[in-house]
C-alpha cells in the first residue's frame, strides 16, 4: 500500500485529499496556510488533524527509509529471500522491522558470534535438528575441538554450541513479537526504594509541575529529591497495560536519581513454555536436556533484558507523548485567553529581599513608569510602598493591577487589596502566571526591547502584558517555561519544542497579527516567515513608514512571492485604504469577495461602516453551492470570507473566557469544607487539574470530582484558564492541601 492511501485510510480521508496534503507539504506549505486557504484540497481538516498528518507521513517515510535500508544490507550479505521480503513487507512498526533484521545485523563481540568464529555453528545446528543418532553428544563435540581456534575441549565445544543456539532463538523475531505482547499484556512494573547503602547520595535538583505524585511544589520552584520523595513507590506494583503515564516518569525519575529500583515482574514458567512451542524439544534424545538449558539461557541472558528495555522504553515513550499532548492541550488555552484591551496596567512582581517590581503600561503596551517598593519581608515599608503605588495609580489613571504569582505573590496581593480599599479611583488585579518571566527579563530578546531598563524591571513589565495580550508577550518566553504540563525537564525535548512550537503557530495564526505594531518576536510566528523576514519587516516599517496595504510587503528585501502567499492573510493592517487587508480574506480571494458583495448589492464600504450583517442569511438562501461557483471559489473558503466581511478586524480571542479581576483576597485560614468558590484552572494534568481559587495555594480537583460521567482524561471537560465554580471537600491547612469538586459545586446549583 502506498503512503497516500495508508494515510487516507488512517485518518479516514479521500485518497485525493491525502495525496494533496503530501504535495503541499513537500511544497513547502506550512499548517497554518493549509488548514486556512486550502480547505477544498483536503475537506476542512483543521490544524490538528494536519498536523498529525504530518507527523504519521514523517515517521512512514522514515519507515519506508529503514526498510529499504533492510532490504539493501541482507541482499548484500546473499541472504535476502522472498520470505524476508514478504516479513518486511507486513510489518507495521519499526520494532517489527528491527526483529526481522536482528539475525542479519552486523553485531559486536558476542559469546555466539566467538563460538561462529571457532567454527561451532555446525555442532549448533546438529543440536537444534535433534536428529537420531547412536553418538552420545560428547562424542559428536568431540569432532569440533580445535585448539588453533581455541577449541580445546569437548565441554567448551558444547557451551559455544549453547550459546549459537541460545542466540539464535533469541534472533527469532516470530517468537520475540509473541513474547513481547505476552509480556506487554501480563507482567507488572515494580519499584521499591533502594536501601541506603545501594542508592547513591544525590542532591540533584528538579523543577516540575506535576501532581499528586509530584516532587516539587505546583509553580516548579526547586526542592531537593530524597527517598522521601518516593516513598509513594516505595512496594510499588501495577500492571504494564494499565500503568499511567505520570506514574511511568515519576517512577523513570525515581530510578535516575538512584533512589528506586524498578523491574518488570513476570511468569517466567509461561514465557518458557511459548519458546517451547516454537522450539519443539524431542523427550529422550542426547538434546533434551541441553536444549532446556539453552532455552532458560536464552530467555534469561539475552530475550528477557532485551524485551525489558524494549518494553519499559516503549512505556517511557508513550508516557512521554502523553505528557507532551497535555503541554499542547493546556498551552493553546492560555495564549489563547482574553486580552484585556483599552486598560491601563500596572504590572506587580512580587519580592522579598529585592522588593516589589512595579511597571505602568498603556492601552498599547508603552511603558509609562517604572519603580520599586518594599511592603514584605525583612523590609516592610508598607506605608511607603502605599504612597508611591498611589501616586503612579493617580498620574497614570491605572485600571488594573496584575500580579505575578511567585515568591512573595501571597504577601503582595494581601498588600494590594489593602491599597484599592484607599483609593478614590475604582481599580482591581487579577494574579496571573510569571512562569518564564524571568528567563525573559534576562533574555536577549529582553535587553533588545528594554536596552536600559534593569532586568528585573522588565519581568512586571511582562506580567502587565501577560494580562493585557497573554498571546503577544507569551511568545517570547520559551514555551517549555510556561508551566503548564508534568515533567517538562524529562522530555525529549526536541520532540517537545517541536509540539509546542506548533501550537504557538496555530494561536498566532489564528488570532492575526497586526503587521504594523507587531515585534519581530510575534512576526516570526506568523506562517510563512522567519526570524529574518520578521527583522527585515521591521526594519523597513521603520525605515519607510506603515504598511499602507498587505501588497507593500512584496516590497521587503528577501521576501518572495512564496513568503507572501504564506504569511499575507495572517497579517492585519488596521484603518487601512483596503478593508479586507483587515480580515484574514487572503489577497488571492479579494476578487472573490468582491464578486460576493456585488452579487447582493453591497460594497467594501459597506464592510467598513458595518452594514453586512445580514449577508449569512443572503447567501444561505441564495444558495451556498451556486454563490460559491458563481464568484469561483470553493464553499468552505466562501463561507470563511462571508465570516470575516461580518466581523473585519475581529479577535477570536474575545470569545474566551476573560481572566476574574478580584478587589479582595482570601487565605486559606478563610477557607472551610463545604465552601463554594469560583475559580480559574490554572494547570490539567493526568488525574485532575489545580484550580486558582483566590489563595495562595492552588487546589486540586481529582478527575472523579471533575463530572458526574465518566472520563479517560480531564482534558475532556476543562482547558486551561476556564472558569469554574468548585467545592472545598478536604482542606489541610498544616500541608497546604485543598481538595476541591467541581460535581458537587455543580449538585448544589
Amino acid at each position: 500500500m502506498e503512503i497516500k492511501e495508508a494515510l487516507a485510510k488512517e485518518f479516514n480521508i479521500k485518497t485525493e485529499y491525502s495525496e494533496n496534503l503530501i504535495n503541499l507539504l513537500d511544497e513547502g506549505s506550512t499548517i497554518p496556510f493549509i488548514a486556512r486557504y486550502r480547505k477544498e484540497m483536503h475537506g476542512s481538516l483543521d490544524d490538528q488533524v494536519i498536523r498529525n498528518f504530518a507527523d504519521r507521513l514523517t515517521y512512514l517515510r522514515n519507515f519506508e527509509d529503514r526498510k529499504k535500508t533492510i532490504v539493501k544490507t541482507i541482499d548484500e550479505q546473499g541472504k535476502l529471500t522472498d520470505e524476508i521480503i514478504k516479513k518486511l513487507d507486513e510489518a507495521q512498526t519499526l520494532t517489527e522491522l528491527e526483529d526481522i533484521y536482528r539475525p542479519y545485523k552486523p553485531k559486536r563481540q558476542t559469546r555466539a558470534t566467538i563460538a561462529i568464529a571457532k567454527g561451532l555453528e555446525p555442532l549448533a545446528d546438529i543440536i537444534m535438528k535433534q536428529e537420531k543418532t547412536d553418538k552420545t553428544l560428547e562424542e559428536i563435540a568431540s569432532e569440533y575441538i580445535n585448539e588453533e581456534k581455541g577449541v580445546a575441549t569437548v565441554e567448551e565445544a558444547i557451551a559455544g554450541a549453547k550459546d549459537i543456539v541460545a542466540e539464535k532463538i533469541s534472533d527469532d523475531s516470530d517468537l520475540r513479537k509473541e513474547l513481547r505482547t505476552f509480556l506487554q499484556k501480563t507482567a507488572f512494573i515494580l519499584s521499591n526504594l533502594k536501601k541506603a547503602k545501594e542508592a547513591k547520595k544525590t542532591t540533584k535538583k528538579v523543577i516540575d509541575n506535576s501532581s499528586k505524585d509530584r516532587f516539587e511544589d505546583k509553580e516548579g520552584n526547586d526542592k531537593n529529591s530524597s527517598a522521601d520523595t518516593y516513598a509513594v513507590y516505595d512496594g510499588f506494583k501495577q500492571e504494564v497495560s494499565k500503568i499511567p503515564s505520570h506514574r511511568i516518569l515519576a517512577i523513570n525519575r525515581g530510578e535516575k536519581e538512584d533512589f528506586l529500583k524498578v523491574e518488570l515482574e513476570f511468569n517466567e514458567e509461561k514465557c518458557l513454555e511459548i519458546i517451547a512451542d516454537s522450539y519443539k524439544i524431542k523427550n529422550g534424545t542426547i538434546f533434551t536436556e541441553i536444549l532446556k538449558e539453552v532455552h532458560q539461557d536464552s530467555f534469561e541472558r539475552l530475550i528477557e533484558p532485551s524485551l525489558e528495555r524494549e518494553i519499559r522504553a516503549d512505556l517511557t515513550d508513550t508516557a512521554n507523548e502523553q505528557a507532551i499532548k497535555n503541554f499542547e492541550i493546556n498551552l493553546k488555552p492560555l495564549l489563547m485567553e482574553a486580552p484585556l484591551k483599552g486598560k491601563r496596567i500596572l504590572g506587580f512582581d512580587p519580592g522579598y529581599r529585592m522588593g516589589c517590581k512595579l511597571a505602568v503600561i498603556d492601552e498599547n503596551g508603552t511603558v509609562l513608569d517604572t519603580a520599586v517598593v518594599y511592603p514584605t519581608e525583612p523590609f516592610k515599608k508598607i506605608d511607603e510602598a502605599k504612597a508611591i503605588m498611589t501616586k503612579l495609580i493617580s498620574k497614570y489613571q491605572v485600571d488594573v493591577i496584575s500580579i505575578g504569582n511567585g515568591t512573595a505573590s501571597k504577601e503582595s496581593e494581601i498588600f494590594c487589596a489593602d491599597l484599592i480599599k484607599t483609593l478614590s479611583r475604582k481599580v482591581s488585579y487579577a494574579v496571573v502566571s510569571e512562569a518564564g518571566a524571568s528567563i525573559y527579563s534576562a533574555s536577549k530578546l529582553g535587553a533588545e526591547e528594554f536596552p536600559n531598563m534593569n532586568v528585573n524591571l522588565r519581568s512586571a513589565v511582562s506580567i502587565a502584558r501577560r494580562l493585557q495580550d497573554p498571546l503577544a508577550e507569551l511568545i517570547k518566553v520559551d514555551v517549555k517555561s510556561i508551566g503548564v504540563g508534568q515533567y517538562q525537564h524529562d522530555m525529549p525535548q526536541k520532540r517537545l519544542t517541536e509540539v509546542l512550537d506548533g501550537v504557538v503557530e496555530d494561536c498566532v495564526n489564528a488570532v492575526g497579527v497586526d503587521l504594523n505594531t507587531a515585534s519581530p518576536s510575534l512576526l516570526k510566528r506568523v506562517s510563512g516567515l522567519n526570524e529574518g523576514l520578521a527583522k527585515s519587516i521591521v526594519s523597513y516599517r521603520e525605515k519607510n513608514g506603515a504598511f499602507e496595504t498587505r501588497e507593500d510587503m512584496l516590497n521587503v528585501p528577501k521576501l518572495g512571492n512564496k513568503a507572501y502567499e504564506q504569511c499575507a492573510g495572517f497579517l492585519r493592517i488596521v484603518g487601512g485604504e483596503e478593508i479586507l487587508d483587515n480580515t484574514s480574506v487572503h489577497p488571492e480571494s479579494y476578487a472573490g469577495a468582491r464578486k460576493l458583495l456585488k452579487i447582493f448589492k453591497m460594497t467594501e464600504e459597506d464592510v467598513r461602516s458595518g452594514k453586512v450583517a445580514k449577508l449569512p442569511e443572503l447567501v444561505e438562501e441564495y444558495g451556498e453551492a451556486k454563490a460559491a461557483a458563481e464568484i469561483g471559489i470553493g464553499v468552505p473558503t466562501m463561507n470563511d470570507i462571508v465570516s470575516e466581511l461580518v466581523k473585519p478586524g475581529r479577535d477570536i480571542r474575545e470569545e474566551a473566557e476573560h481572566i476574574e479581576l478580584r478587589t479582595d483576597v482570601l487565605s486559606m485560614e478563610d477557607l472551610s469544607v463545604g465552601m463554594v468558590l469560583t475559580g480559574t484552572v490554572r494547570n490539567v494534568i493526568d488525574f485532575g487539574a489545580f484550580v486558582d481559587i483566590g489563595v495562595h495555594q492552588d487546589g486540586l480537583v481529582h478527575i472523579s470530582e471533575i463530572c458526574e460521567r465518566y472520563i479517560k482524561h480531564p482534558s475532556e471537560e476543562l482547558t486551561v484558564g476556564q472558569i469554574v465554580k468548585v467545592k472545598v471537600i478536604n482542606l489541610d491547612i498544616a500541608k497546604k492541601r485543598i481538595g476541591l469538586s467541581i460535581k458537587k459545586a455543580t449538585e448544589e446549583e
